[in-house]
């Protein structure tokens, strides 16, 4: 089952932001595509949880991303960007 991804708008602006910094703006792209994949097909899977099993952080480096999986609509949220070596 494929889940719906979006991005709020504070996640987008820190990727915005990593992006704009980046030496290597191409990895940061590709990074959060990977991500994003990843948490469309198997979003409990990815990455450790953190506060809940649904509040998630995940790492594809040069990127880390905190996220939330809303089993029930089979949606998940991205709540925060941070670079990640």
């Amino acid at each position: 089952m494929k889940y719906q991804v979006t991005w709020g708008p504070r996640a987008e602006e820190m990727l915005t932001d990593i992006w704009l910094v980046a030496a290597d703006r191409k990895a940061v792209t590709q990074a959060s595509h990977w991500l994003e994949q990843q948490l469309a097909f198997k979003p409990l899977e990815l990455g450790e949880s953190r506060a809940s099993s649904v509040q998630r952080v995940a790492f594809r480096p040069p990127l880390g991303i905190e996220f939330e999986v809303i089993e029930h609509d089979k949606r998940v949220v991205v709540q925060g960007v941070f670079a990640a070596t």
